[in-house]
């Protein structure tokens, strides 16, 4: 299966347990790996035969600006879900860092791969 890597994504969104984090955007990083079939794509040059990667930056920023999670693992599980919605992906893997989640290091995060078959 081939990739496409949407990487570095920075952006500020409300999550965190507590009460500081509930009140004020913190800092995550998101890397996204699309796994589509990009053949079709590369042979006719034809930008409808691949993922809009555009879009799916635009997607996850209006998930992650819009939402109110918790958990970083909650995030990723949503950011993953919006990604399988697009057609031509069949499987995402996504990494959410909260780089201010632990003193003294530099980032906390968690990996997640999903897939449409399940």
């Amino acid at each position: 299966m081939d990739k496409i890597h949407i990487r570095d994504l920075t952006l500020q969104c409300i999550i965190g347990l507590y009460e500081r984090e509930r009140h004020e955007k913190q800092p995550v990083v998101i890397n996204i790996t699309l796994h589509a079939d990009l053949r079709e794509a590369g042979r006719s040059d034809d930008v409808t035969k691949t993922v809009d990667y555009k879009a799916v930056k635009q997607r996850v920023l209006q998930l992650a600006e819009e939402s109110q999670f918790m958990l970083v693992e909650a995030l990723a599980e949503a950011i993953a879900d919006a990604c399988l919605e697009f057609d031509r992906v069949e499987q995402v893997d996504v990494t959410v860092e909260k780089p201010s989640a632990l003193r003294f290091a530099r980032t906390v995060g968690v990996e997640i791969s999903r897939s449409k078959s399940g």
